[in-house]
């Protein structure tokens, strides 16, 4: 299958390389904690769909303080005060760890000498707290943060502040993500793009862009 879009002759080589963050290097899903304090998935699933919704959570993506949501929900669901606050509080537990091998197609990617960067949707003080936690995310040239730039993907502007920012050319660089809408995003201002699955299809997708993995075939 062939994973990269718009793959043309005469296209000029790809030489840089950009990630998303969540659930391409680091596992994140709310259900990884609400399953341990709810004894009933349908009750969960309530939960994440009615009260800390996506849309709710985005707005910290978007640069809304984790202190400014809490206080906008538990009036609106006093009952719900302890797990409201359990999904800033106990954030980690969301995040069980890296994505079975992502990190090491990055660290091949930049034994290589590949110029890596990312871009992603991520509250600034959850992303600082992750950088701390996992190391993988202290070694990009640059990361563009939503929060820190008060855009989202699939925003185009928000792919434009890295490639202005460093002088990158668009279709030099290969920007890989989970989602759909957000490859679209950056294939909209000219960069390259993986809709991105599981590891073993990103290795083969690089190499057979020729970029250097360093690792076995």
């Amino acid at each position: 299958m062939r994973i990269l879009r718009h793959r043309r002759e005469g296209m000029m080589a790809v030489d840089t390389v950009v990630f998303d963050v969540g659930n391409v290097l680091i596992r994140w899903d709310p259900r990884h904690l609400y399953r341990k304090l709810f004894d009933d998935a349908a009750a969960m699933e309530r939960f994440l769909s009615e009260v800390c919704t996506d849309a709710w959570n985005l707005e910290q993506d978007r640069g809304r303080s984790w202190e400014e949501a809490i206080a906008h929900l538990v009036p609106r669901f006093p009952a719900q005060e302890a797990l409201i606050r359990a999904y800033s509080e106990r954030w980690h537990e969301m995040v069980p760890g890296e994505v079975e091998g992502s990190v090491a197609i990055l660290e091949g990617l930049r034994a290589a000498g590949v110029p890596l960067y990312a871009i992603t949707n991520f509250s600034a003080e959850k992303f600082a707290e992750a950088q701390a936690r996992f190391a993988v995310l202290r070694g990009f040239r640059d990361v563009v943060v939503s929060a820190h730039e008060r855009l989202l993907k699939p925003d185009p502007a928000i792919y434009r502040v890295l490639l202005d920012r460093n002088g990158l050319e668009a279709g030099r660089c290969l920007f890989i993500d989970d989602s759909e809408r957000n490859v679209r995003g950056a294939e909209a201002v000219g960069m390259r793009a993986h809709h991105f699955r599981d590891a073993p299809t990103l290795a083969a997708e690089l190499r057979a862009m020729g970029l250097p993995l360093g690792l076995p075939a």
